[in-house]
């Protein structure tokens, strides 16, 4: 008999407000999908719950129908984050059930391995590769603050949402991302939304595809990692910030308006 996973997925870490519902038949079947995706930052905060409700509308799914909530948990903006995570905890508790009488159990995803498989799968439907294809990408989001998030994962297969962490996350100045990638084998491809705010001063001589913590990119990754178990409760939507200072000083914006010139005896 044919089992359906229902999932429900948001992002609203980056400027950018991604939901989507996912129906993953057990078979293999082609998936049904519906999408959203708007401005996000400050307006996350007023819309989220409304366009949730809207595109699981749409998909005609209930909330407690849900088997799961995924979403990205960081890095990113923090008040994007926050917000992600206080949705999906109150949508986990208030969809309490006889299937699931503590809550829904809640997936965070590292919102860089899911630029890097959106990444991945553009690039795939780009380029065709032979099966078996290794492809090794660099996430990148923009930090603010003169610094970017960054890490890169392998994906054994390029035609499979599999990914392994190889490095990071980091939190650097864009100058440093080429030291860190210069061992790395085969060349990474580099994703993400850093290259307009960034990019003559990061790597110039490697691919780059602009890619976002989409949620169709959340949904691809959920269903092996949920095979792993790592899923939780309700109280496990927490954010992974990375960064433990929100904003910088007057002081520290002055300063990196007029940088030092030199030394006068």
């Amino acid at each position: 008999m044919t089992k359906t996973l229902r999932l429900l997925a948001l992002d609203t870490g980056t400027a950018e407000q991604h939901v989507g519902v996912a129906h993953l038949p057990s078979d293999g079947t082609e998936a049904a999908l519906w999408m959203h995706s708007s401005e996000g930052g400050a307006q996350a905060s007023l819309s989220l719950i409304p366009t949730v409700l809207d595109v699981l509308a749409q998909a005609n799914t209930p909330l407690a129908g849900l088997d799961a909530l995924v979403f990205g948990r960081g890095p990113g903006s923090f008040t994007g984050l926050r917000t992600a995570c206080a949705v999906v905890q109150g949508l986990a508790y208030g969809a309490r059930s006889d299937a699931h009488p503590q809550g829904l159990p809640v997936l965070g995803i590292d919102s860089l391995m899911a630029v890097a498989e959106d990444a991945r799968h553009t690039w795939h439907a780009t380029n065709a590769p032979a099966p078996g294809t290794l492809l090794t990408v660099t996430a990148l989001l923009d930090a603010r603050m003169d610094e970017v998030y960054a890490a890169t994962y392998t994906f054994a297969d390029a035609a499979q949402p599999q990914a392994t962490l190889t490095g990071g996350p980091w939190l650097l100045k864009p100058e440093q991302v080429a030291g860190l990638l210069a061992p790395v084998e085969p060349p990474p491809l580099l994703a993400g939304n850093a290259f307009e705010a960034y990019g003559p001063r990061l790597p110039t001589h490697l691919l780059r595809l602009t890619a976002a913590p989409t949620a169709a990119a959340l949904l691809r990754l959920a269903p092996a990692l949920l095979a792993q178990g790592l899923a939780g409760g309700p109280a496990d939507a927490q954010p992974l910030y990375v960064r433990d200072k929100v904003a910088q000083t007057t002081a520290e914006r002055e300063a990196a308006r007029h940088p030092p010139t030199g030394v006068t005896a």
